[in-house]
């Protein structure tokens, strides 16, 4: 098994030293499965009704720019919110830190005494840590409210969440663009592939095998775009 990062001293000091950088493979999976879905979506359930190729495009391009739109607004605002909560609870802490030092120095006594800290090294723990404000609130945000210090950009996740919609949404709509025979088959294959393809990468950042994730990821997606197709199959007797 290969090691992820070496581990001697030179090694350990350069990577220390170097700030924790958020990561947005969530925001790019999430937009990216998304924009496949919602518009294959868009692509099965007009075949599946017996409308034109025409409507396809139409509805397919309103998709991509509407719904990607909507879903990096909805991701900007979420993230944003994090920020948000994580910068109260930091004013919080803060106050209670400089009105209340002795009890907020208890928290952290008792905090590092439930890791196994205890007797004279508990007690130079304690003094390490609250002789500096900045070291005490970071402290108290990780271990007694489980806040992640470390958090996304809103602007950077909206950006990537939207690119990931409309790069992959964009593929079922190219056989129809195109003016492909068979177009409906090609979307589905096509459709296929980028399911796939991203459940494979995403295994780069998990223990799952990359056919197994993209496997799973290629069952959620084709399941998503036969629910659409049935819908719009069964809308032909409704309209």
């Amino acid at each position: 098994m290969s090691l992820h990062h070496e581990h001697s001293k030179t090694a350990i000091r350069a990577r220390l030293a170097e700030a924790n950088r958020p990561n947005y493979l969530r925001d790019w999976v999430y937009g990216g499965i998304d924009g496949t879905v919602t518009t294959f979506a868009v692509v099965a359930g007009i075949v599946g009704a017996e409308l034109s190729s025409q409507i396809i495009i139409i509805l397919g391009i309103a998709n991509l720019f509407a719904d990607g739109f909507s879903m990096a607004a909805s991701n900007y605002s979420g993230t944003k919110t994090e920020i948000d909560d994580l910068e109260r609870m930091r004013e919080v802490e803060m106050q209670h830190i400089r009105q209340f030092p002795d009890g907020e120095r208890e928290e952290i006594r008792q905090i590092l005494g439930k890791k196994g800290l205890e007797g004279q090294s508990l007690e130079d723990a304690v003094s390490a840590i609250t002789s500096n404000e900045e070291t005490w609130i970071e402290t108290m945000l990780k271990e007694e409210y489980d806040l992640a210090t470390v958090v996304r950009s809103p602007i950077l996740s909206g950006a990537a969440t939207f690119t990931a919609f409309f790069l992959c949404g964009t593929v079922p709509l190219l056989p129809y663009g195109l003016g492909f025979a068979n177009s409906f088959d090609w979307s589905l294959f096509l459709t296929a592939c980028v399911f796939f393809g991203i459940g494979t990468l995403k295994s780069a950042w998990s223990l799952t095998n990359w056919w197994r994730s993209g496997c799973e990821t290629l069952g959620i997606g084709l399941a998503a775009a036969g629910m659409a197709y049935a819908v719009g199959a069964a809308s032909r007797f409704f309209v």
